[in-house]
């Protein structure tokens, strides 16, 4: 299978620490291309991420260094940074990296100098607060950007402060575009045959997921504020309490309200003028929003999924993290791998090609574990 996926055949080599640009080349070998992670004699950062490890290093490591080979080099040091370019000279299509903005042209890793030896390089370069302007030379982490770029002030409860997504939206949004931006180069690469420079930041990424909100302010000058589990420009649109647990109700239109009143045996509200329309809705977000949540409050979660799934409506109960592991829908999707030899089982590509998702990847490797190979690879290119 891994023969026939789109990237078979591409290499890339991968200087990278703790989550973006990890994800990035995690992404890129489950598409099948052979990714060389460089880390330093030390590890990956993410290596002593907890609360839980595996084998001796943070799962999170696992969760985003599978299917790679892994060699720890010094770039400090003259020789070691030596067999680094000659790695990427002779093997890579793409080099791929989240060291800090302007620090690589110490090293030589700027793509001006890659290129002079290898001029249809791909090079990719993740920042934080991006590639150009006064703050491009600062570090960066997911909460940093998450708060910076806006988020965090429409993230939350209304009454309560600012709070984080509870995943790292901005770093694996990074990635995510890191990787478009490296398919579109390659894309070139192939019809005019010439290298790329692909410049993403989590700034840039952070900024990207706030485009509705940043439309909205231009056009109202009103920044917006925090609606917990719903959104600022639909009503319903959020979370309900039930006899047992919570249940997303998502109502996009003025029709699947009407089916939801239905629903609740409360058809009166649809012909209400304070709630016939969303415009009205959310004028009076507070009423409807006591409302539906009385009414769901007198049966289960269970009870008020059938039924309004049943109605077209919809539905879906918040689930903790062991729920939807469990969940015969993600079994049946079989997102979730264990590649053969002892490991977790973790998240694959959610892509599937030709109605196939493509294998779990083999196990992260120890640091250093493939520098035996180095010399082998190398020796096999002259």
């Amino acid at each position: 299978m891994t023969r026939d996926l789109p990237l078979s055949g591409i290499v890339v080599v991968e200087l990278s620490d703790s989550a973006s640009a990890p994800f990035t080349g995690k992404i890129l070998a489950e598409l099948g291309a052979e990714v060389w992670k460089v880390e330093r004699p030390s590890g990956d950062s993410a290596r002593g991420w907890g609360p839980s490890t595996w084998k001796g290093s943070g799962a999170a490591f696992h969760a985003l260094n599978r299917g790679k080979r892994c060699i720890s080099i010094d770039i400090k040091d003259r020789d070691q940074l030596a067999t680094l370019h000659r790695l990427i000279a002779e093997r890579a299509d793409v080099f791929l990296h989240n060291l800090r903005p302007g620090s690589s042209a110490k090293y030589g890793l700027d793509p001006d100098s890659l290129r002079v030896t290898k001029p249809e390089l791909i090079c990719c370069e993740i920042g934080a607060f991006g590639h150009e302007g006064p703050l491009n030379t600062l570090p960066g982490y997911d909460p940093l950007m998450q708060a910076f770029s806006g988020i965090m002030s429409i993230t939350g409860e209304e009454e309560r402060s600012p709070a984080r997504a509870g995943v790292s939206i901005v770093d694996f949004g990074s990635g995510m575009w890191a990787v478009i931006g490296i398919l579109a180069a390659l894309h070139r690469r192939h019809a005019k045959h010439c290298g790329a420079t692909v410049n993403g930041s989590l700034l840039e990424t952070a900024i990207a997921w706030m485009s509705v909100g940043i439309a909205n302010y231009n056009t109202d000058g009103e920044p917006g504020g925090r609606h917990g589990s719903g959104v600022a420009f639909i009503v319903p649109h959020r979370a309900y309490p039930t006899a047992d647990g919570e249940l997303v109700v998502s109502c996009a239109n003025d029709a699947l309200f009407a089916r939801l009143c239905e629903a609740l045996g409360r058809p009166e509200w649809a012909t209400d003028d304070r709630f016939a329309t969303n415009a009205g809705r959310l004028r009076n977000r507070h009423e409807i929003d006591r409302l539906i949540g009385e009414q769901l409050a007198e049966e289960s979660r269970a009870f008020w999924q059938e039924r309004l799934q049943a109605a077209g409506i919809p539905v879906a109960p918040i689930q903790s993290t062991a729920e939807i592991v469990a969940h015969e829908q993600t079994r049946a999707l079989g997102i979730i791998g264990t590649p053969p030899d002892d490991e977790i089982g973790l998240v694959g590509l959610p892509l599937s090609f030709d109605g196939k998702r493509p294998p779990p990847l083999h196990a992260a490797r120890d640091i250093g574990a493939d520098n035996p190979r180095i010399d082998e690879v190398l020796k096999a290119r002259l």
